[in-house]
């Protein structure tokens, strides 16, 4: 891990040709390296060793998906059901309740469960766009009242539009909320089959008997869809095709591998999330914490993050690995290696926003002022103690922060110029009183950040080559998870059909791969076939 690279001095385990050719690299060439993109003057090893990485890793381009789903037809969503949503969520959600919706047609489905549905975005297009029957399952009570509420929006608009064009008796589908945290296989099965639900606002009661009818009627189908269910849950998902006679598909995109419980490890329960197949059980082969973490490493993300992002994204690792350090001499009852959140996010998007509130006053469509904002490192670096999900700039319009940045990286390759030291020994301190506060920790006087920070620094410039070389493994990690999951599938036998493939364009959404199973008889097209 990082953070015990400095103390560890884990560089040394690489190859000394390699770093001396990486450490006269551009950033833009270190950040190329999870994608597998070699530079022809390096030692011939090392492009040996990327390109090998590559090869091995599940291609992400997305699938020719009216070939692979009968009826697939994805519709622009119209603004009041994209409201709220930024341009990749707007994309993902397009694209999958496409595929949904075609999956439940072709079965005659009675109704989908969005399994983690967080807000509400796929349930609520699959209601009104697509007319089907849903359940929204999420842990968190807050969403289920997002998703009522935002329903009920939704359903004035198209009850206004039914009105106008004379089709006013017609009865909308408007979805279910549930809140439910599912920790086990259980739970999730009871949920498909119970018998009566209770959202956690009052529904229309033909509504509701419409679901009693959809879920618990006898020889009823059901389809499990989950877009970015995090850690586990897609494992549940998975299994629960396997073992509940309602549920005839199951579409799911998983994401938070470090979240994932495995076997021999103290975070794993009775039903564990890796591995799932046989076969990779037999060879005996585990991941650990590290890996789990490393799996979450999005390459196409790396490519987009352009000069000073990645500068920013090395330095803010050199942080945290020191970050540990001051935790280790001052606070050793803390264990190793704490979660402190997503400072560094935050950080990006705190300085996005600023960078949009500034165009917004200035009235100007370009982004030709970006590099000069991008410098201001005052601006830029104020740590904030919230994990924001989004920017939202001052008329309270949810902003595509991911594609500014991306955008503002573009523009600001020449110009700036790195931290100084004592910038960065600045911001370093910041970091760690956010990090300590996170954590419960009250700063003292007494912790010496800066002489931390001096031991620290000369190693600093190895921190974006070690971890460049050590982000080109995420990508195959999770194409193991992932196939570990398809292989689980397979071993069932004619019991079930299942493909895995990309669905989104990897550019937009670089967790792309769903794994779509099906029981034989459900309708599904799956020629499709993974490698």
């Amino acid at each position: 891990m990082l953070t015990l690279s400095i103390s560890s001095r884990l560089w040394e385990a690489v190859d000394e040709d390699w770093l001396q050719c990486l450490s006269n690299e551009s950033v833009e060439s270190l950040l190329l390296i999870p994608s597998g993109i070699v530079q022809d003057h390096w030692p011939t090893s090392l492009k040996e060793f990327v390109l090998t990485l590559k090869s091995l890793v599940y291609p992400r381009e997305q699938a020719d998906l009216k070939k692979v789903f009968p009826n697939f037809q994805p519709t622009s969503l119209n603004s009041v059901l994209a409201q709220g949503m930024n341009l990749k969520k707007k994309h993902e959600v397009e694209v999958l309740s496409a595929i949904v919706s075609s999956a439940a047609s072709a079965m005659r489905a009675d109704a989908v469960i969005d399994v983690g549905a967080g807000q509400g975005y796929l349930a609520q297009v699959l209601a009104f766009e697509h007319q089907l029957s849903v359940v929204a399952i999420d842990a968190c009570s807050h969403h289920g009242k997002v998703t009522n509420a935002r329903a009920e929006r939704i359903k004035k608009h198209y009850m206004a539009q039914m009105r106008k064009f004379g089709s006013g008796n017609q009865r909308l589908n408007v979805p279910q909320t549930i809140t439910c945290n599912i920790m086990s296989l259980e739970t999730l099965k009871s949920l498909t089959t119970m018998s009566s639900h209770k959202g956690d606002v009052e529904q229309p009661k033909p509504i509701e008997q419409d679901l009693e009818l959809g879920l618990a009627g006898r020889g009823s189908s059901l389809v499990l869809a989950g877009l970015h269910a995090c850690g586990d849950l897609s494992v549940t998902m998975l299994k629960t095709l396997l073992e509940c006679e309602e549920v005839r598909a199951v579409i799911s995109i998983g994401c938070c591998y470090n979240l994932l419980s495995e076997e021999g490890f103290t975070n794993a329960q009775i039903q564990y999330g890796f591995p799932m197949s046989c076969g990779v059980k037999s060879v005996n082969l585990s991941l650990g914490k590290s890996s789990r973490d490393l799996a979450c490493q999005s390459a196409e993300r790396w490519k987009s993050l352009g000069k000073d992002a990645g500068l920013h994204n090395f330095e803010l690792h050199a942080f945290r690995a020191a970050f540990q350090m001051v935790l280790h001499k001052y606070f050793p009852e803390v264990g190793t290696s704490p979660s402190i959140g997503r400072q560094g996010k935050a950080l990006r998007r705190k300085q996005q926003r600023k960078i949009i509130e500034s165009e917004l006053q200035a009235e100007e469509s370009t982004y030709s002022d970006l590099p000069q904002m991008a410098c201001n490192m005052d601006e830029a670096c104020s740590v904030t103690h919230s994990g924001e999900s989004e920017a939202v700039n001052t008329s309270g319009i949810r902003s595509d922060v991911d594609a500014l940045f991306t955008k503002m990286s573009l523009h600001t390759g020449s110009t700036c110029e790195r931290t100084t030291s004592t910038d960065k020994y600045s911001l370093f301190e910041k970091f760690c009183q956010s990090g300590l506060c996170r954590l419960g920790l009250k700063p003292s006087d007494n912790i010496n950040f800066h002489g931390i920070w001096k031991g620290v620094e000369p190693y600093v410039s190895l921190i974006g080559i070690y971890w460049s070389l050590r982000a080109a493994f995420g990508p195959l990690l999770e194409t193991l998870i992932l196939l570990d999951r398809l292989l689980f599938l397979q071993e069932q036998g004619d019991v079930l059909e299942s493909v895995m493939l990309p669905i989104f364009d990897p550019a937009i959404s670089p967790r792309n791969v769903a794994i779509i199973a099906k029981k034989p008889d459900a309708g599904i097209s799956s020629h499709h076939s993974s490698r």
